[in-house]
């Protein structure tokens, strides 16, 4: 856990100013998840980075709590609420086996681009299945390695020598989209909807339910 809030740390002011791969895809992901929660939700978002997915969903939900490894990610997502002037996100140092959250008392968790980064992704989900109300929604987008096809196999390989030189993360999970599934079904949670946002990438948007 060590290396990996180090790493994060070390790329937070570049990740900060780097502009969104595929806006297209970021806002129709943005859109998906505001057709799944309420006005009055309470919302719990893991590995959220600099801020910018609790911001832009802040006006979309009664209270956001963000949550990420990277003591300096939460450094600068403190700095864009204050200047956007989001009252009603805070921004928190935290991880799924570190946490003061309170179970059972989130309407909706989100994780984007957070399970396949996870070194226990299994726990995780179970975690996250302890945080989610009965019959609130666990809603994720994640990166699965094993179908960028035909750069899967390049990737593979490369990863060692891009943690070698501090260009990736010490964990990096090579997961397909039935990997995937079953570990969220497995934890408990019912899939209710699943796409790929972008198609293209092969990035894996799901929306689970825990059952009441």
């Amino acid at each position: 856990m060590v290396a990996s809030e180090k790493f994060w740390n070390n790329v937070a002011e570049k990740y900060a100013k780097s502009p969104v791969r595929d806006m297209e895809a970021y806002e129709a992901t943005l859109d998906r998840v505001r057709a799944h929660i309420s006005s009055d939700a309470n919302v719990l978002e893991v590995g959220c980075g600099t801020g910018t997915t609790a911001l832009n969903l802040a006006g979309d939900v009664g209270r956001l709590t963000a949550s990420d490894i990277s003591s300096k990610m939460i450094e600068i997502a403190e700095e864009k609420r204050n200047a956007a002037g989001a009252d009603n996100v805070s921004f928190i140092r935290a991880t799924l086996d570190n946490h003061d959250f309170e179970r059972a008392s989130y309407d909706t968790v989100l994780a984007f681009n957070f399970l396949h980064l996870a070194p226990d992704m299994t726990a995780a989900i179970s975690e996250i299945h302890r945080l989610v109300k009965p019959g609130g929604l666990f809603i994720s987008k994640t990166v699965c390695l094993k179908e960028w096809k035909p750069f899967a196999s390049v990737m593979l390989h490369l990863l060692p020598l891009m943690r070698l030189v501090g260009k990736a993360p010490d964990i990096v999970r090579k997961l397909n989209a039935e990997e995937l599934d079953g570990a969220i079904t497995a934890a408990g949670f019912e899939i209710i909807e699943r796409d790929y946002l972008p198609k293209k990438a092969r990035n894996r948007f799901i929306v689970a339910r825990k059952p009441v």
